[in-house]
């Protein structure tokens, strides 16, 4: 199914721009938040798995993230229907995925029974990752006061983690993308090229660049 035969459907796909993470929103700090669990778990006990091991866990921590509730409809209501999860809409089924019986410790990560190992690694997955995600469901302090929007014809400078030493990248607004709320959160920037021939033309062609607003510095603001 092509882009064309999507649009005909209705779906309208809204990209974010580049270096921009954080307007994924909620489930880009999720991801942020599972990788950092799973680096810290994997990095102590990768020795202990072999490759089947291995998917057996992450299928394991798969369905630990995808059990938490989407919905709070009706929760007063005793009877009305579990709060769905992404594991209902995976799955098809309304069943809660249960861990085996039995306590598992930290010597199970040493003895010969696979299965323990992982069902080890997955308790602590799910303490240490509750943990962070219910801290994410805090309200946000970042983002949340209004400030001047950027105008075309300003003078920034754009933060890049890759920009050699002592060199600073200056660029201008040529283009400002509002949002639904009148807020600017996204620009497109010319970049400064420095690198002129002897008459003082250009030696490369114009560069060109969208990028978040906070990966931005205003150094001169537009009249």
């Amino acid at each position: 199914m092509d882009q064309e035969e999507l649009k005909d459907l209705g779906c309208e796909f809204v990209m974010n721009s580049p270096a921009s993470s954080h307007m994924g929103g909620v489930w880009e700090r999720q991801i942020r938040t599972i990788r950092s669990v799973l680096a810290s778990i994997l990095q102590q006990s990768s020795r202990q798995l072999d490759s089947s091991s291995l998917r057996t866990f992450l299928y394991e921590a798969m369905a630990v993230v995808n059990s938490r509730p989407l919905t709070t409809d009706h929760l007063n209501d005793s009877t009305s229907p579990e709060p769905l999860t992404p594991n209902h809409i995976l799955t098809m089924k309304s069943t809660i995925i249960l861990p085996p019986p039995g306590k598992f410790v930290k010597e199970d990560l040493y003895l010969r029974k696979r299965w323990r190992r992982v069902q080890l690694l997955t308790n602590n997955f799910w303490v240490r990752w509750r943990k962070e995600y219910l801290l994410n469901l805090q309200h946000r302090q970042k983002w949340t006061k209004n400030r001047r929007n950027a105008k075309v014809g300003e003078i920034v400078l754009l933060q890049d983690a890759a920009t050699p030493r002592n060199q600073w990248k200056l660029a201008r607004v040529i283009e400002v993308y509002p949002g639904s709320d009148e807020r600017v959160r996204r620009l497109k920037l010319l970049i400064s090229d420095s690198s002129l021939d002897g008459r003082g033309k250009r030696t490369s062609k114009p560069v060109y660049l969208e990028r978040p607003i906070q990966k931005t510095v205003t150094l001169v603001e537009a009249d």
